[in-house]
């Protein structure tokens, strides 16, 4: 049951749909965030992407439709959402800004690691565990913070939780971040060995 799953050229597949759905939430999410601060609502958008996000990997897995744009689309999703979710709580003083730029410079570096990597023909690395869970943990915090925003009377409950996620997600992500640049760093110390 351990083969590796043969990727589809297939477009129009479910979890292909629900990343597709994901992606254009971002400027909803940016607009109810930004425009009337509705914190509340941005946080509802913000808990459907996670869910969403959760759901597309099952079905892709379990009903066989992981296609070769779903694994562009799944962490591009992914990632606009982090970003930009990052980028509104700067705008809006919820977050510090060395927090957000702490997590760009992680970005960053697996960004410049990935274009070493595939100068030297290599395709990207599939997403570690790590990375799933940092992933997991900020795209859950994040809709408590707001949540705690929103509604005072559940702050006392959803603020801690939400900082909670917040905190283990972030040091995930570094923590992925770093491991994910190690495995590329092996594999271009290892390319002329593997070329000859």
């Amino acid at each position: 049951m351990n083969e590796p799953a043969v990727l589809s050229e297939r477009v129009w597949t479910i979890p292909n749909i629900l990343s597709l759905l994901r992606l254009a939430g971002v400027p909803l999410f940016l607009w109810l965030l930004l425009g009337p601060q509705a914190d509340l609502w941005a946080a509802v958008v913000l808990a459907v992407s996670a869910f969403t996000d959760w759901a597309d990997g099952k079905i892709a897995r379990r009903y066989g439709q992981t296609s070769r744009l779903g694994q562009l689309l799944d962490p591009a999703a992914d990632r606009l959402y982090i970003l930009s979710t990052l980028l509104a709580f700067v705008l809006r003083d919820i977050v510090p800004w060395w927090f957000v730029a702490l997590l760009l410079i992680r970005d960053l570096a697996v960004g410049i690691a990935l274009l070493v990597l595939r100068r030297h023909g290599y395709e990207a690395l599939q997403v570690n565990y790590l990375g799933k869970a940092a992933t997991f943990c900020l795209l859950y915090g994040f809709p408590l913070l707001l949540l705690a925003k929103a509604a005072e009377s559940t702050a006392a409950v959803s603020l801690p939780l939400a900082y909670a996620f917040i905190i283990w997600g972030a040091a995930l992500y570094l923590i992925a971040g770093a491991h994910y640049v190690r495995q590329i760093a092996q594999i271009v110390r290892s390319a002329p060995a593997t070329a000859a």
